[in-house]
């Protein structure tokens, strides 16, 4: 267990100095911590790299400072980062950057505008509402390991293509949510997903973590999910959100300096992932909603050129074992369940 002491440190620095979307992912089980006065940095270790979460979370002014302080001659990846750490590593020129996808960006009244504006996301709504399908905000302590939540959640994971992923998509959070908002989607009183949000405290914005679907949700749920949530935070003042990160994402720059084994790479799991995730359909969900922007998300290594030995690391740092077990534990299960929809007729 983590000491309460170097917990509420943590999660108070982030509170006050949160500014990366992924910064309140620290406060996640499994993080390690490293403070140094008003900062801290949240990351793991495999293979001798320390994987970052994002960024170093600080005064803006103080992030040179914590970066070199933080690094002190070790194999550091930042994984996540957006344009702070972005904008210092082209500056220091120290480091090789990549990018990994990119994320859409609202601000509430946009996507307000966006929803109201758009026949067929109207649609989408009026056909969860037509279903009885009704969204409530739930307190943390209704939500905190509500049996109901995880039995979505559970059967919600084994529709996934690969083993539950970690790090900056912890898929429980159900554990600790006194500083998110979670909003419960219910058919005639019964649970049918929901959806969590974390706080980007001074950007005064919200992350949606995940969007959790019943088998039996209606179609529509998990837009009228996302909706209800994003106009409740509207009313009480926020300024920005953000669904997260669409890996490989096509809206994403692409980076020519990338070692040419490193966009084989990446060609290879966008043309062949789809058994294990929908990156094309996760973007087009995403997309559909009018963002404002698309802004790219990095991962910055301390060497250069980017090494292999940093993406293997970064990968394990998300499978929390071998990443080619991940992969062939997931091929295990693809295949158990094609022959369950063949032997169902599906």
């Amino acid at each position: 267990m983590v000491p309460d002491t170097e917990f509420s440190r943590t999660r108070e620095c982030v509170l006050r100095f949160g500014w990366n979307t992924t910064c309140y992912q620290i406060v996640n089980p499994g993080i390690r911590h490293w403070h140094m006065e008003d900062a801290v940095v949240g990351y793991v270790e495999n293979h001798g790299v320390k994987v970052v979460a994002g960024a170093p979370v600080c005064p803006e002014g103080d992030l040179p400072h914590v970066l070199e302080a933080f690094e002190n001659g070790h194999e550091v990846v930042y994984v996540g980062a957006e344009e702070r750490v972005y904008q210092e590593a082209l500056e220091t020129q120290r480091y090789s950057i990549s990018v990994m996808g990119a994320q859409p960006v609202w601000s509430p009244s946009s996507w307000i505008k966006s929803v109201d504006g758009d026949a067929s996301l109207r649609a989408q709504l009026n056909r969860a509402k037509n279903k009885e399908v009704r969204v409530f905000e739930w307190s943390a302590e209704q939500a905190t390991r509500n049996p109901d939540l995880q039995r979505v959640l559970v059967q919600w994971l084994s529709t996934r293509g690969l083993p539950p992923m970690h790090f900056l998509v912890e898929p429980d959070t159900l554990g600790f949510l006194n500083d998110r908002r979670v909003f419960v989607a219910e058919r005639k009183g019964e649970v049918v997903g929901f959806t969590t949000l974390s706080p980007i405290p001074t950007r005064r914005g919200w992350l949606t973590e995940q969007f959790v679907r019943a088998k039996q949700a209606p179609n529509g749920t998990v837009e009228l999910l996302v909706d209800s949530a994003i106009r409740a935070v509207e009313k009480d003042g926020a300024q920005m959100l953000t669904m997260g990160i669409v890996p490989l994402s096509r809206k994403a720059p692409t980076n020519p300096s990338d070692p040419w084994w490193l966009r084989f790479t990446m060609g290879w799991v966008r043309a062949h992932g789809r058994r294990f995730y929908n990156f094309d359909g996760l973007e087009w969900f995403k997309d559909k909603f009018h963002p404002d922007s698309w802004d790219p998300i990095y991962v910055i290594s301390t060497r250069r050129p980017f090494p292999f030995k940093h993406l293997y690391a970064l990968t394990e740092s998300f499978t929390r074992i071998p990443p080619w077990l991940a992969i062939l534990k997931g091929a295990v299960g693809a295949v158990k369940q094609e022959a369950a929809w063949a032997l169902s007729g599906r």
